[in-house]
């Protein structure tokens, strides 16, 4: 059970991060908290496994990055945790996760590639083509945002 403390910590961080030095102590200070206990609360939350993941969206188009692709890659299993790490090191991979492949889609891995323009994104998986070895793929362009939204828990009024 979460103590209402928690819950309020939980609805802060869900929002908007300040862009700011010190982002906690100003969420903390919302709360009418100190920066030290907001973030315990934090830890704490993450160490009972109540917090899975803490992560921020990337607004791409905004950023200027009017080109990305969901890259589905056909890798051998028994190295896909190394492929993927090599994936996951490049500058404009967003996203990478391994997926089980279904019938008649054989792929595996999956990464998120955001460019400026469509031949970018190409480039770009061309090379992570060619440093892994991979050459089983189909790249996916997205044609609009349909949602960029994540759950909240525990709204504030």
């Amino acid at each position: 059970m979460l103590t209402e403390i928690e819950k309020k910590v939980i609805a802060a961080i869900q929002g908007d991060i300040p862009l700011e030095a010190n982002p906690y102590e100003i969420l903390a200070e919302g709360l009418g908290m100190e920066e030290e206990a907001f973030l315990g609360i934090l830890k704490s939350l993450d160490e009972k496994k109540l917090i899975r993941r803490y992560g921020a969206t990337l607004r791409h188009q905004k950023s200027g990055f009017s080109a990305n692709a969901m890259v589905a890659w056909k890798a051998p299993e028994e190295k896909i945790q190394e492929i993927g790490e090599t994936m996951a090191g490049f500058e404009a991979v967003s996203h990478c996760y391994r997926r089980d492949p279904k019938p008649g889609w054989p792929y595996n891995l999956y990464t998120m590639v955001h460019a400026r323009s469509q031949d970018s994104c190409r480039d770009i998986v061309g090379q992570m083509a060619q440093k892994t070895g991979l050459s089983d793929y189909s790249m996916l362009f997205s044609i609009r945002e349909l949602k960029k939204t994540s759950m909240r828990y525990f709204e504030t009024e």
